[in-house]
């Protein structure tokens, strides 16, 4: 039995900087990670990749020969990948003996919610190498400051977990910056739980912007409530403990603690048992350096 996660989210939410962080933490408790990257337009990786789409297919050669933009370039290359599964298959299948995955998705958003191709490609693989996984769906806290930019991204959550039907775990991401946006109408536990959307729903009533739409957000924050599926959990990806409360949320939601139980103890025992030797801030900074470099070259 194979576990891992999925990496989802809008772009801008840090789905490449979770997986970096993440997977350090990961190897820090003693687990053997393998970082699977399935974006063909992210060619600047702050983590050893175990597996690379790119050597299947790249974005911006599709971009060419067929005449596509980035959005239609990044549906053609998982449709590719789909027909071209037992690629992907043959390069996890030695990693799945011992290996923990991390699969690091783009950040169109159509693929997780309308569109097959990723849906297909995931189920495939859970049947051929008896993977379990949970999606990992990333939102940048941010857009908790602007009422109608949350009810999107709720709308956003609740359609991936109805379309993916994966365990899935939504998470506000880069907390540490929130503050940095402007004040929250609410408090933070407001936005985690969503309980009760009509509290949301007069504060947007305040806004002459949306008076015109005042019934339709009305009904959407029915279907989210009427669903009652969509919660958050908070994540700081440079803060040890905030990750390790993550990791046990993941590890419940696919089975691993179930799997393994003695091993799962060991494991979180050295995060409160003594500090481990985290690594996030130094890499980070050197993936910031190589991305200023870029731009001076430029």
């Amino acid at each position: 039995m194979v576990f891992g996660q999925i990496v989802i989210g809008p772009p801008g939410s840090g789905k490449t900087t979770y997986c970096n962080g993440m997977s350090q933490f990961l190897s820090l408790i003693g687990r053997k990670v393998a970082v699977v990257n399935l974006d063909p337009a992210n060619d600047a990786l702050p983590y050893e990749c175990a597996v690379n789409i790119e050597e299947l297919i790249k974005l911006e050669v599709v971009m060419s020969e067929c005449s596509l933009g980035p959005n239609g370039g990044l549906l053609h290359c998982m449709e590719y990948l789909e027909k071209n599964i037992d690629w992907l298959e043959a390069k996890l299948k030695p990693l799945s003996k011992d290996h923990y995955f991390l699969f690091d998705f783009p950040g169109q958003v159509e693929l997780f919610f309308n569109h097959d191709s990723t849906k297909n490609v995931l189920t495939k693989l859970t049947k051929s190498l008896n993977l379990r996984l949970t999606a990992v769906q990333l939102i940048d806290s941010v857009l908790c400051t602007d009422p109608g930019n949350y009810v999107s991204a709720l709308l956003l959550s609740l359609s991936t977990m109805l379309h993916m039907e994966l365990p899935h775990i939504n998470v506000l991401s880069k907390t540490d910056l929130i503050g940095n946006y402007g004040k929250l109408a609410f408090g933070l536990d407001f936005y985690t739980d969503v309980q009760d959307l009509s509290y949301l729903q007069n504060y947007l009533n305040q806004d002459p912007r949306s008076v015109k739409y005042r019934k339709l957000t009305s009904e959407l924050c029915s279907v989210v409530e009427d669903y009652g599926l969509v919660s958050f959990t908070t994540l700081d990806i440079q803060d040890k403990e905030s990750v390790g409360e993550l990791v046990k949320l993941i590890d419940k939601s696919n089975g691993y603690i179930f799997a393994g139980i003695d091993a799962s103890v060991v494991e979180y025992s050295k995060i409160s048992v003594r500090q481990t030797d985290w690594e996030y801030n130094r890499v980070a900074a050197v993936q910031e350096k190589y991305m200023k470099d870029e731009d001076t070259e430029d």
